[in-house]
């Protein structure tokens, strides 16, 4: 392998890697997979501010030789960037987590090309504490555009409604009556309130009366005196109501409502539902190293990665939630009883597993039902085959 000296191989690359499509794809996967409330943003976004911030980086990257101060730059997109985060209610430090992930990517992106041409290790340590400097102003200028946008937002009522709730469902600190009054957030005839989560996070989602909202995390959130009925509803939107409950119990019921909306938005439902039709998911779901071993031990035989297995496992779910029931199955999946039957006995051929034979060793049939249900809904959320692959 050629020892490269000086600066211009690491600019050449710093410039190919500024205007590579991959790249920035990469950039985009890092930030979203670091901080879910940005996964929740469309990837379009994401990726927008990305390709904008390796953009304006290119002149720097490209001055290695030079000792030019790094704030000399242009970080209009890391300001813009910072502002539409605070637009769209994404957390300070959510955003962070996914400008420090895209940072850490660069650095090992720019570490591999570099020692593949060459690069002597004297200049690649320059290159990644030049690429630091960088990556820290961009910080900086992404929590000033995000500030920024705070201040320049009036106080006006939906300001302090949006601010009162922010405290409640995501602090836990609960408002005074008085305060709640003041913002025109009132109770039910108990004193109670059903906090609720929906997405996507459409403005004026939940239209019932005396229903409350703003966008926290990426999700429409809010309160409501009553449970909205299907006309208050926007029919593009999934929305999971909670309990009645007083103001110290909000905040435990908004992170179920918020969960359960997570799950049920990425299996494609919409309407609303009550939190407690969520209640066997929401328990299964956090305790993902028991369902991953559930999953091996049931499924094992299964590559994620094969179409026609991940075929056999969605016909098995659709199975089960349809009672067992051959007809409905085939109806809910567009397709013939006969190609149900024949799905699941390639399922059992593959796993040895029968979901068609039910246990007769004194096993409950609930839960022998559950089990499966459990172990293909955590094995379909593993890795798919990859484009390449089909």
């Amino acid at each position: 392998m050629t020892v490269l000296q000086g600066p211009e191989p690491v600019t050449e690359i710093l410039r190919s890697m500024a205007v590579d499509t991959d790249v920035c794809g990469e950039l985009v996967r890092a930030a979203r997979s670091r901080s879910p409330e940005l996964s929740r943003l469309t990837e379009a976004q994401t990726r927008s501010h990305v390709l904008a911030v390796i953009t304006g980086a290119a002149p720097w990257f490209a001055a290695l030789d030079r000792a030019e101060a790094v704030d000399e730059q242009d970080f209009g997109a890391a300001l813009l960037l910072g502002a539409d985060r605070a637009a769209q209610g994404v957390p300070m430090t959510a955003v962070l987590r996914g400008v420090q992930a895209a940072t850490t990517r660069v650095v090992e992106l720019v570490v591999d090309r570099c020692r593949s041409a060459g690069v002597p290790d004297s200049l690649l340590l320059s290159v990644v504490l030049r690429l630091k400097e960088y990556g820290d102003a961009v910080e900086r200028h992404v929590v000033h555009g995000y500030r920024a946008a705070e201040q320049r937002s009036p106080r006006r009522p939906a300001r302090i409604r949006a601010e009162l709730l922010r405290r409640l469902l995501l602090d836990g600190e609960v408002p005074s009556a008085r305060e709640l009054a003041g913002a025109g957030i009132r109770p039910n005839a108990e004193g109670l309130h059903h906090c609720f989560a929906a997405a996507p996070a459409l403005p004026g989602a939940v239209f019932t009366a005396r229903a409350v909202s703003t966008v926290l995390e990426g999700r429409l959130a809010g309160l409501c005196a009553r449970l909205p009925e299907p006309a208050d509803l926007d029919a593009r939107t999934l929305v999971v109501v909670s309990p009645a409950a007083g103001p110290a119990e909000l905040r435990s019921l908004y992170r179920l409502c918020a969960h359960a909306v997570d799950l049920g938005h990425g299996r494609g439902l919409r309407g609303r539902y009550e939190l407690t039709d969520f209640a066997a998911e929401l328990a299964l779901d956090r305790q993902p190293l028991l369902g991953a071993h559930l999953s091996r031990r049931l499924l094992g035989p299964l590559d994620p990665a094969d179409g026609f297995h991940r075929q056999l496992a969605l016909t098995a779910v659709a199975f089960l939630d349809n009672g067992r029931r051959l007809d409905q199955t085939a109806s809910a999946l567009f397709t013939h009883p006969n190609t149900v039957r024949y799905r699941l006995g390639r399922l059992q051929d593959i796993t040895g597993g029968s979901l068609t034979d039910l246990p007769s060793d004194g096993r409950s049939r609930l839960l022998f039902t559950l089990h499966w249900w459990w172990a293909l809904t955590d094995w379909l959320r593993q890795e798919g085959p990859r484009a390449d692959r089909a």
